[in-house]
């Protein structure tokens, strides 16, 4: 991807709008494979935010699919995307377009949490909750860790 693009940080949005945690998961696990972002990293250059944000990840995944599951457009659910998309998109933004790329990365999050929970809702009623949360986590994370590993450079030592 461009390096000059906002393009990595409205796509990170589009992740963050099904699952709030995999785009700082996909950069924290790409930090730990020795890759550097674009952007200035907020906190995931820290091993216990990293580590953290990786069990994060892992814990939404999981917790997706119980029957308690809040819909991700809840002020909590919602407030973490925005977290979330604004840290990720700031990340994989160019240096000095940091702003920008959390404010197009926040802009995408959060209309599309409405669209993909529209979606989610239909594919549950179809397949039923746990097959519908395990394709759109296969989508979703393989679209966050693919955004991250075409945004993110090897580190230069």
């Amino acid at each position: 991807m461009n390096n000059e693009s906002l393009l990595p940080s409205a796509l990170i949005g589009a992740v963050a709008s099904a699952r709030s945690m995999t785009p700082m998961a996909a950069i924290a696990a790409a930090r730990l494979a020795g890759r550097s972002a674009p952007g200035k990293l907020v906190l995931l250059d820290r091993p216990v935010f990293r580590a953290g944000a990786l069990a994060m990840g892992v814990g939404e995944l999981l917790g997706d699919k119980m029957k308690t599951a809040p819909d991700r457009t809840v002020f909590l659910g919602l407030l973490a995307r925005v977290a979330s998309a604004a840290i990720a998109g700031a990340a994989l933004a160019p240096r000095k377009r940091e702003r920008a790329g959390a404010a197009v990365a926040v802009a995408c999050a959060v209309p599309l949490a409405y669209a993909t929970l529209a979606v989610r809702k239909k594919a549950m009623a179809s397949v039923g909750q746990t097959r519908s949360g395990l394709v759109e986590d296969l989508l979703v994370v393989a679209a966050g860790a693919a955004i991250v590993a075409l945004s993110m450079r090897s580190k230069q030592y």
